[in-house]
């Protein structure tokens, strides 16, 4: 086995590798070392003109990929490698190398931060902040490019504070915050980067598609991808993933189950799908088993409603989705022509013009893209405006043009509590497709098993494996700690009311604005 350059280049205590993992490691180390990155003596050299690199690390869930990349992570931080954040960004310098951990959304994203990781989104990496000049200043002095600025209308105090937070949280719109300042004071607006960077992370990178990877690929000289190939493939890629269509030796594959030796019964049930001749059957009394030795594993006969409002029904069928979806609006006494707050919603993308591209960018940097899961706070201070929280993202709050859709059973046309000309659409998000859960985790997960079931019964396969497998093996891993297996059609009484009492702004709320049209 080749001896791992983790334990010299972070001068931290040594981890336990396995082989497989230090093989990928100095494979990795390798290739950056190639662009001029030493991680064994924690030097840099300036960038050059090298050709282009992706590599893919690979592995199920509890492989060691997160270990992995975090290990990665702190050695390139010990050579003096400026992270790029996406909210504030020095003037470039020649001899700066710098590197971005993405994550395709806001609550994958929020998942690597919540262990020590830095991440941000491919959006906010790929589209830029506008800094209004004067405030541009404060965040030159705050990344050590300038001086102590002057300016007109900010207290010395008021710069102290800025100046505070920053040293605690290396945020530029969090110390910008900090002083007194909303984020429509200093960023006058986003643009799409056109400039390369230097190295790329990239977690999740099943969720990945062609056009998103050869944006990557554009901005990024040296890559790599982060995935776990028993995931869904994107639409369009026949199940294979972004990863698969690498040469040959781009592809680094973690085999071994790390967190398997905890005991943990989640990852067993996942893992146990690998099994060929393992029916929908067979595993469902594997559950039941599981179950019964251990209080992490749940064998639930009713959804629990109270859960919905932050952690969603995850199903295959739509019309599971909006069956659900409905009994949980009926069971909180929701009414016909209003939402109230606490829901959940799901962004669905953005609906704006070609010519209103600049606020689209707004929606998207800001963390508003398809798939973004959002909980609805009360109407905005203008018609078709909503209050809501971006879940994961950095500054959660924010008002925003809003055409908000809930789709009832059986009615061709959804019920529409906000309606703006134009802006985020959304749809209601206490139940949730599969597919639509990837990149996403929480605390405790409610699988729908009879919809799995339905999915075993088709008889449909993706890339050779039965859907209703990949399908199960998504929506467990979705479980942080607890997962409940429910399996019958059936909904409890919420034993609480809806609340945002649990949801805390962590700066000044932002308003994001759609342009009228002309």
């Amino acid at each position: 086995m080749t001896q791992s350059l983790a334990p010299a280049a972070t001068q931290a205590p040594a981890l336990v590798f396995s082989e497989d993992q230090a093989e990928a490691y100095d494979r990795v180390a390798a290739e950056l070392f190639a662009a001029g990155i030493d991680l064994a003596n924690a030097s840099l050299s300036p960038m050059s003109e090298a050709k282009a690199s992706v590599l893919a690390v690979v592995g199920k869930a509890g492989s060691g990929k997160t270990m992995l990349l975090a290990s990665l992570y702190k050695a390139l931080a010990a050579t003096g490698v400026d992270l790029v954040s996406g909210d504030y960004e020095p003037k470039k310098r020649k001899d700066r190398r710098t590197l971005a951990i993405l994550a395709p959304t806001n609550k994958a994203a929020s998942v690597l931060r919540m262990r020590g990781v830095p991440a941000t989104t491919i959006h906010r990496i790929l589209y830029t902040p506008v800094y209004d000049p004067q405030y541009e200043k404060i965040a030159e002095w705050l990344t050590g490019q300038g001086n102590r600025p002057v300016i007109e209308g900010l207290t010395e105090l008021a710069l102290d504070r800025a100046h505070a937070f920053y040293q605690t949280v290396a945020s530029v719109p969090g110390a910008l915050a900090a002083a007194g300042l909303r984020g429509s004071d200093f960023i006058k607006g986003w643009k799409r980067r056109e400039e390369p960077l230097d190295i790329g992370f990239v977690d999740e990178s099943s969720m990945l598609d062609e056009r998103a990877l050869t944006d990557l690929r554009e901005i990024f000289p040296t890559l790599v991808l982060f995935g776990d190939p028993a995931q869904l493939a994107p639409v369009g890629l026949s199940g294979e993933m972004v990863f698969d269509r690498l040469g040959e030796g781009r592809k680094l594959t973690l085999s071994r189950i790390h967190r398997q030796e905890q005991d943990n019964p989640i990852l067993d049930l996942a893992h146990a799908l690998a099994d060929p001749a393992l029916g929908f059957e067979d595993f469902e009394r594997m559950v039941e088993t599981a179950a019964r030795k251990d209080d992490r594993v749940v064998w639930a006969e009713r959804v629990d409603a109270d859960l919905m409002a932050r952690s969603p029904v995850l199903v295959w069928r739509n019309a599971t989705r909006i069956r659900l979806i409905t009994a949980f609006r009926a069971a909180h006494g929701a009414p016909d022509d209003e939402l109230l707050a606490g829901e959940p919603l799901v962004c669905d993308g953005i609906e704006l013009p070609l010519k209103h591209r600049k606020k689209r960018i707004d929606l998207e940097a800001r963390g508003l893209i398809k798939g973004a899961q959002v909980i609805y706070l009360g109407p905005g201070s203008r018609p078709g405006f909503a209050k809501i929280h971006v879940v994961g993202a950095e500054d959660p709050q924010v008002s925003a043009a809003s055409i908000i859709k809930i789709e009832r059973p059986d009615e061709d046309e959804p019920f529409i509590p906000s309606a703006a000309t134009m802006g985020a659409a959304f749809l209601h998000g206490a139940a949730v497709t599969i597919h639509k859960a990837q990149g996403s985790q929480w605390e405790t997960v409610q699988v729908f098993a009879p919809d799995l079931y339905a999915a075993a019964m088709a008889g449909r396969s993706e890339a050779g494996v039965p859907l209703w497998k990949r399908l199960a093996y998504v929506a467990i891993t979705r479980a942080e700690n607890r997962l409940m297996w429910v399996v019958r059609n059936r909904l409890a009484r919420p034993v609480a009311g809806l609340s945002v009492a649990d949801l805390k702004p962590l700066s000044v709320p932002l308003t994001l604005q759609s342009q009228e049209p002309s």
